[in-house]
Formats: structure tokens, C-alpha cells, sequence
């Protein structure tokens, strides 16, 4: 799993449907932003066998994996988070419908991008491996546009169009997307300050998962 952090998946045969990665930008669909290479970390209090599937309540469907995601993961998981003795996390990518919130957002110049998301991401109670694979992967291809509005999707916004289910129920999970969107000046008209829920806690057996809409 350590190359995959650097690249998008090859094209992936799984024996049900095939599922391939693109490129962030160079995949269209019509129902809405392709939601890029979220992660899914998993941290049970001891290591166990668990069955990992997403649900699409309004359409939508899985369109790249690693591990191959089929009908759902069946995965093994120790309690520091590696999976079948190899990977650490769930990767996968999709299609749903455009029904992300715009409204509440920052607005932050090219330069200053990993200053933020690494404290944003540790905000939003992300720590260590999973900050390192989000800033190695998106701040080289975040480099495009002088500025870049990004808009956080959590909670119910994420639960709405994407359900992830588990056969162990997680004590604590967070989820965090963020929809980007590269401008060439600052906008005149701010979105609104998001508010940060800072009640997650990486306590009993506990869930993260993040990833990136790009505008």
C-alpha cells in the first residue's frame, strides 16, 4: 500500500463488475463530482474479521477499489489499523449525485495549502498516517489555481449519499470530504465560517475516512 498512496489504481476485474481509477479531472459523469481516493481507516480494539460495504441512498455507485471491492470488503484488521497484513485502509472512489453543501467554506491561497489542511485535517480529529496520505497525495495535485475555495462535507451531508456499513459497530467514526474548487482571485463574496464538530473521539473502536471532490 505504501506506492499507492503516489498514484491512482491500475484497472481493477473484480469477478462481479470492473472498477478502474482515473485521474482527478479526467473522469465525467453526469450525476455529479467523482469523489477522489477516500481512505478508510479502521481501528478495532482487537484484531478481528469485519465486513465493510457502502450503500448509495440516492444513486450512485463504487467505480475504483483496492483491496477489489466486489459486493463489500472482508477484510481482517489488527487494532493499529493494517488490513489483511498489507494495507492501511480502505481506498475507493464514486459517483453520486450533486447534492454537496457549497455554502460553507474556506478560501485559501495556493501557498498556504498544507499549513491548512494539516491543521484542519488535525481539527477534525484526524493524527499521523492519515494526515501524511492526504498531504502526499492532494498538495501536489492541488497546484493549478491561485487560490482554492474548499468546502467540508460531514455527518449527515456524507450519510445521505454514501452509508458506510460495518458488521462491528464502530464506537466512534469520522468522515470528512472536501469539495475544491480552484478560483483565479479571491472571490468577493465569502462563504460562510463551517463549524467544526469537535466531538469525535479516537476511543474503543473508532473509524476515519477521508476524501476530495474537485469543482
Amino acid at each position: 500500500m505504501k506506492t499507492f498512496t503516489k498514484f491512482l489504481p491500475l484497472i481493477l476485474i473484480a469477478a462481479s463488475f470492473a472498477v478502474c481509477g482515473c485521474d482527478p479531472g479526467d473522469c465525467d459523469d453526469d450525476d455529479g463530482p467523482i469523489l477522489y481516493k477516500p481512505n478508510i481507516y479502521l481501528y478495532p480494539e482487537r484484531t478481528c474479521d469485519l465486513t465493510v460495504s457502502l450503500e448509495f441512498p440516492l444513486g450512485g455507485r463504487v467505480i475504483a477499489s483496492d483491496p477489489v471491492y466486489g459486493r463489500g470488503w472482508n477484510v481482517s484488521v489488527e487494532t493499529n489499523g493494517l488490513i489483511d497484513g498489507k494495507y492501511w485502509y480502505l481506498f475507493y472512489e464514486s459517483t453520486q449525485p450533486d447534492k454537496w453543501q457549497k455554502r460553507a467554506g474556506w478560501v485559501i491561497p495556493k501557498e498556504n495549502l498544507e499549513r491548512f489542511f494539516r491543521s484542519n485535517l488535525t481539527e477534525y480529529g484526524f493524527r499521523g498516517r492519515e494526515i501524511e496520505d492526504f498531504t502526499e497525495y492532494w498538495l501536489p495535485r492541488l497546484n493549478s489555481s491561485p487560490y482554492y475555495i474548499i468546502y467540508p462535507q460531514t455527518g449527515r451531508i456524507i450519510e445521505n449519499l454514501i452509508k458506510l456499513k460495518i458488521s462491528a459497530q464502530p464506537n466512534n467514526v469520522q468522515r470528512l470530504y472536501y469539495l475544491i474548487d480552484g478560483v483565479d482571485q479571491m472571490p468577493r463574496v465569502q462563504p460562510a465560517s463551517p463549524v467544526i464538530d469537535k466531538n469525535f473521539r479516537r476511543a474503543g473502536f473508532y473509524v476515519t475516512e477521508w476524501g476530495v471532490m474537485l469543482i
